[in-house]
């Protein structure tokens, strides 16, 4: 008897042992977020702008190495040539500079284009994700009001459904309210944000501008040079009229 019981024990602590079968875990569905054309279009102009940006520091780098080389190259030869060399490598490296700042600028204003824009769509996103919230909540009250209806018809049907719509209207307006002073609070503070990124990308354009034509000027005087002389030419009519006179007398 005393085995008997020793091997139904035994028994029911393997069984006790055997794992839980493991539950299915959910899938977790996740809304892939759709980027506004008018988004991507000023995202892709930020990102061309700043590919040309590094592309003209390469360039300034060469003009500048070639600066120094053709500086070099006066200080031991000093002739008109290598001169000229110089020269013609500095105005070059002058202008790659002025293009890069007027780059720059236009890639500042480009951001804050990017970041309007983006707020402009977040807001617009965030008018309709209130929407569809009131539309669904309207929805839930609904089916709970019909589910509740339902069970108490029977007493007191007209009563109740006009003072249950009465409490759905209400709830409905509130949450309405909240979500508008939210919406209307987050918008006025995007457009403060936007206007300040918009004056301090236009006093940065403006002050680069002035920048840009002070270079371009300095340049252009560096290649302006006095062509021929004209005092040889002068010479040459004096003697011409001197000849001439004395022929006139005979």
């Amino acid at each position: 008897m005393a085995t008997a019981k020793k091997m139904t024990t035994a028994k029911s602590k393997k069984g006790s042992r055997k794992t839980a079968a493991k539950k299915p875990t959910k899938k977790v569905t996740v809304r892939k977020t759709t980027v506004s054309p008018v988004v991507q279009r000023a995202t892709d102009t930020l990102d061309k702008l700043k590919k040309s940006i590094e592309s003209e520091k390469k360039s300034l780098l060469a003009a500048r190495k070639k600066v120094d080389a053709a500086k070099k190259k006066f200080g031991k030869s000093k002739s008109a040539a290598d001169k000229r060399t110089a020269k013609a490598a500095s105005a070059a490296s002058a202008k790659i500079a002025a293009k890069i700042k007027t780059l720059r600028v236009r890639s500042a204003s480009a951001k804050s284009k990017v970041v309007e824009v983006t707020a402009t769509a977040k807001a617009k996103a965030d008018t309709l994700a209130a929407k569809e919230r009131i539309l669904a909540h309207k929805a839930s009250l609904a089916v709970q009001s019909d589910i509740a209806k339902a069970k108490a018809m029977t007493k007191f049907a007209n009563k109740w459904v006009k003072k249950r719509a009465a409490e759905d209207a209400k709830k409905l307006v509130a949450l309405e309210k909240k979500l508008v002073a939210q919406l209307a609070n987050a918008e006025r503070k995007m457009a403060a944000k936007a206007k300040l990124i918009e004056k301090k990308a236009i006093a940065a354009e403006k002050k680069a501008e002035a920048k840009a034509r002070l270079i371009l000027k300095k340049s252009s005087k560096t290649k302006a040079k006095p062509k021929a002389k004209p005092k040889a030419k002068a010479k040459a009519k004096a003697k011409a009229k001197a000849k001439a006179k004395p022929k006139a007398k005979s």
